[in-house]
C-alpha cells in the first residue's frame, strides 16, 4: 500500500468535529478546556485571525488581542480536542490571507472594516 495514501487515509479517520466557517480578519472566540488538577473548566481567548494555515489535519489558525497595550497571539491546532467551540463574532472585510501587518499598528488604525454581506 501507497504510504502518503495510508497516512492520508488515517487523518481524515482522525478528524471528527466541524468547524465554522472563518478566515483572516474574522474576530473569533475560541472555548478552550483547561484542566486543572482534577478540575476542568472553559477559558475564552477572543481576538482576530490573523492566518489560517489549511493543510487537513495539520491545520491550525492564529488568533491574536491585544491585552493592556500588548499583543498576545496564540496558534490553535483546528482539530485539536482541547478546542471546546469556536464562535465567529464578526465578519472582517480584508483583502490579504495573512494579515501579519497588524503586529505593527496601534489603536484606530489596527481596525478591520465589517464585512456587510
Amino acid at each position: 500500500m501507497n504510504t502518503y495514501r495510508f497516512i492520508t487515509e488515517f487523518e481524515q479517520k482522525q478528524i471528527h468535529k466541524k468547524l465554522p466557517k472563518f478566515s483572516s480578519g474574522d474576530t473569533v472566540i475560541v472555548k478552550i478546556k483547561i484542566k486543572e488538577g482534577n478540575k476542568e473548566r472553559f477559558q475564552l481567548f477572543e481576538g482576530i485571525v490573523i492566518a489560517k494555515k489549511n493543510r487537513g489535519f495539520n491545520s491550525s489558525f492564529t488568533v491574536r488581542k491585544i491585552v493592556s497595550g500588548e499583543g498576545i497571539e496564540r496558534v490553535f491546532p483546528s482539530y485539536s480536542p482541547l478546542i471546546a467551540d469556536i464562535i465567529v463574532k464578526r465578519r472582517g472585510d480584508v483583502k490579504k490571507s495573512k494579515i501579519y501587518f497588524l503586529r505593527n499598528r496601534k489603536g484606530k488604525s489596527a481596525r478591520i472594516k465589517e464585512k456587510i454581506s
